[in-house]
């Protein structure tokens, strides 16, 4: 939640991963610190491949306050990775203490909060695919402090995963063939957040939410409600999409 964390999805057969991987390393040890490299062997954990909807690999994804916020596939020349992580830190250093401490302190930033056993225990369970035990881990300190903000959010992840595990992702052309269909919507609008593409899908739902009514009408507006809290507020594509909401709506 401090820090830029850039996730490198690899798999040891895959060749441009090869190339890739070592450049993330240089690079990481290069910024002392002012952004984290995590890699994740995609054939080990394919739930969390899954989850940020990577299409091929190697794909590099940037979280920034608990939420992936830039992305890119493939080998890119170093130049271009390097201007791609300028461009990410220059925007977000402001919003992650992290990055300044350890831009001030020319090393890394260390963080000393000790880890939380309830929060061990959800992301086990979460990394099991146990949906249902990680969100009862989770809501169980919910109840316990009911302002803790990373807990809310890492429930709204485990239930929106738990929601999209089984969806199939042609209801994509479904919902395309007939838009006003709510169920459609709201499964399509699912899988595109996951693919990373949250546009397509508030504007799918902000169509489907035009065309309908009543009850329905306000099944799709929540649903669309719960798709922006899984983003910063800040998120400009959130604050459109809010607009749009408000237009469609009055």
């Amino acid at each position: 939640m401090q820090q830029l964390v850039v996730v490198d999805l690899w798999a040891e057969w895959c060749g441009p991963c090869k190339q890739l991987g070592p450049l993330l390393d240089k690079l990481a040890n290069e910024a002392n610190g002012a952004w984290v490299l995590a890699k994740v062997d995609v054939d080990a954990n394919p739930r969390i491949a899954q989850l940020f909807g990577a299409q091929s690999i190697p794909t590099v994804v940037a979280i920034a306050g608990g939420q992936p916020v830039d992305a890119f596939s493939g080998a890119l020349p170093e130049p271009e990775i390097r201007k791609w992580l300028t461009t990410l830190l220059d925007a977000l250093r402001d919003k992650l203490p992290g990055v300044q401490a350890a831009e001030q302190a020319g090393e890394p930033a260390e963080v000393d909060e000790p880890e939380d056993p309830r929060f061990t225990e959800a992301e086990a369970a979460f990394e099991r695919g146990d949906f249902a035990e990680a969100e009862a881990a989770y809501q169980r300190v919910l109840d316990e402090e009911p302002a803790n903000t990373e807990a809310q959010a890492a429930l709204n992840q485990v239930r929106f995963a738990a929601r999209t595990d089984s969806i199939d992702p042609s209801v994509i052309e479904a919902s395309n063939a007939d838009p006003a269909d709510p169920k459609a919507a709201m499964s399509a609008a699912d899988v595109e957040v996951a693919r990373q593409q949250p546009e397509d899908a508030f504007a799918r739902l902000i169509a489907a939410i035009r065309v309908n009514a009543g009850e329905t009408k306000d099944e799709l507006r929540n649903h669309l409600v719960e798709l922006f809290e899984l983003f910063d507020p800040a998120d400009e594509r959130v604050i459109k999409a809010r607009r749009d909401l408000a237009s469609a709506l009055f």
